[in-house]
């Protein structure tokens, strides 16, 4: 028998977002941060805009991102977020003779917005429901366009970096979670996580590492700017710093009177944040029946604890902050630890779970 020699070291989890580039790295026994960064794009940068630019600004931002750091090899995982992700439910009946795969395929063909020929595409099986006297299974389908994964792919390793796999924003972000549980419980826990970005925010709900439900919506960081620029009248720059330093703050250190005006100025987007949840919410508690959601746990760049206090008030779901990296030992100043959970979901791949 050949063997191969293992790898010295653990992939980089490098998550490509909109505004920044964030690489970690864990230790070979993942009892610690061997490294990590947050690299943000210049602005006025876009893929949508301009895909051929966007790549080589890419290329340049990896190479910023990984020099005078102490990452370690070059294997890495890189992430497809919402802006690159098709998602869709279907139902299934639970004794179709059909091959799963198949059916999955054809539901996608009548779907997605790319020639299949172009498409790669991934399924989740989900947990069996009944629908009247049916019993069926619910399955999660997720596709990207694989030209322009492809691209992205070339781009990281023009920048030196070797991908040995591609992973989803929402089974990052769950994994990020799961491999903390000690607990049986845990395991038979279901929890809705909710990853508030800059240009969106994620639901997930699962029941412990198996996604029951996934949903993107089109509420993050960049309508709450606005809406303060808007009900404060100042400038976009200034709604972002004035949000940033306060929430940036320990609480002990925040002033009342300007959260709160915050709070307000933001009120319609939270509005709508919460509307979208509560109808996710209640698509949990009639589809997947039996078990109620104990937590929600709050991730993201966008993650605060006056958000915090707000969601757990509106929907009466006890809310914590997330921290992805509580397990791992560093002595590394990483901001808002919310802010990892894609990058450090991508680098923890190889422990399983939520594949």
């Amino acid at each position: 028998m050949i063997r191969l020699p293992l790898a010295r070291y653990n992939p980089i989890g490098i998550d490509i977002g909109s505004k920044s580039i964030k690489m970690i790295q864990f230790a070979k026994d993942y009892s610690s941060i061997q490294e990590a960064t947050s690299v943000d794009f210049p602005e006025d940068v876009s893929a949508e805009k301009d895909f051929d630019t966007y790549l080589d600004v890419l290329n340049q931002t990896l190479q910023r991102a990984r020099t005078g750091h102490n990452f370690r090899g070059n294997d890495a995982i890189i992430c497809i977020h919402q802006r690159d992700l098709f998602l869709h439910n279907i139902r299934v009946g639970k004794n179709d003779t059909k091959a799963l795969s198949n059916i999955v395929h054809q539901e996608a063909a009548d779907r997605i917005p790319y020639s299949m020929l172009d498409a790669e595409i991934r399924f989740v099986e989900s947990e069996e429901i009944r629908q009247g006297e049916q019993i069926l299974r619910e399955v999660i389908i997720m596709a990207c366009f694989r030209p322009k994964l492809e691209a992205i792919l070339e781009t990281c390793e023009k920048s030196g970096f070797r991908p040995v796999s591609v992973d989803v924003e929402p089974m990052a972000i769950l994994r990020s979670f799961t491999t903390q549980y000690r607990r049986e419980a845990d395991e038979e826990d279901r929890v809705i996580y909710l990853h508030v970005g800059y240009t969106n925010t994620l639901v997930i709900i699962a029941q412990g590492k198996q996604a029951l439900f996934v949903k993107y919506i089109d509420v993050g960081g960049r309508h709450f700017d606005e809406a303060v620029a808007r009900q404060l009248d100042m400038s976009l720059s200034d709604a972002v710093n004035l949000r940033k330093h306060n929430s940036d703050r320990r609480r002990s250190q925040q002033t009342p009177e300007v959260e709160r005006s915050v709070i307000n100025a933001m009120r319609d987007e939270l509005e709508r944040l919460q509307s979208e949840l509560a109808m996710c919410i209640r698509y949990h508690s009639v589809t997947f029946r039996g078990k109620p959601l104990v937590r929600m746990v709050l991730s993201g760049g966008e993650a605060t604890e006056s958000l915090r206090t707000e969601l757990q008030r509106v929907t009466g779901i006890e809310t914590d902050l997330g921290d992805p990296l509580r397990i791992y030992e560093t002595s590394l100043n990483l901001g808002r630890r919310s802010q990892w959970d894609v990058a450090a979901g991508l680098a923890a791949r190889q422990l399983g779970g939520s594949k």
